[in-house]
């Protein structure tokens, strides 16, 4: 699907009828901003939900999907603590045990005790949890991958290094 305008019609999207009506009804504003992150968040909510079904096909949602490529792009032996994990995803104690949960009961992580620490866990991939993120990685980047496809390489390369600035000049 490439949105690519033709030569005698600039291309147009939802948030230009709303900076339009901005315009007529404030003239005084500079909606250059709203113009960005209301795209931003656009594309956010619309792949937000391709990505879930997308997931949904190995039986995970997205947050467990989170869960389970942390732990595997952590490495051989694929193994994290949940306090490691909480911290990486940006959760809760409290959220991440109800994905932990979820997940071993599924089958697709085993938490063990801490050698090191015997107060403390560590949650690990299971076999069975490496292939299916393993599978369940392969569909999401495609779907990503299908998103981007109105842009050029070059373009989409523009893209990442202009949304970088945005992440860490936001703090994100």
């Amino acid at each position: 699907m490439n949105a690519r305008p033709e030569p005698d019609k600039p291309l147009r999207d939802p948030v230009d009828a709303i900076i339009d009506q901005w315009a007529l009804a404030r003239p005084d504003l500079d909606t250059t901003a709203m113009e960005v992150f209301g795209r931003v968040y656009r594309i956010s909510r619309s792949l937000g939900d391709r990505m879930e079904k997308a997931y949904a096909r190995y039986g995970i949602s997205r947050g467990e999907f989170d869960v389970l490529a942390t732990l595997r792009r952590s490495g051989e032996p694929y193994t994290l603590s949940p306090r490691q994990l909480s911290a990486t995803l940006m959760l809760t104690t409290g959220g991440m045990t109800g994905r932990l949960d979820k997940l071993e009961r599924a089958g697709l992580i085993r938490r063990s005790p801490d050698p090191h620490d015997r107060r403390a866990l560590q949650v690990t991939l299971t076999a069975e949890g490496l292939n299916l993120i393993d599978q369940a990685l392969v569909a999401g980047l495609a779907v990503q991958t299908e998103a981007l496809s109105p842009l050029n390489e070059e373009q989409a390369g523009q893209l990442a290094d202009l949304l970088r600035l945005l992440v860490v000049g936001t703090g994100s």
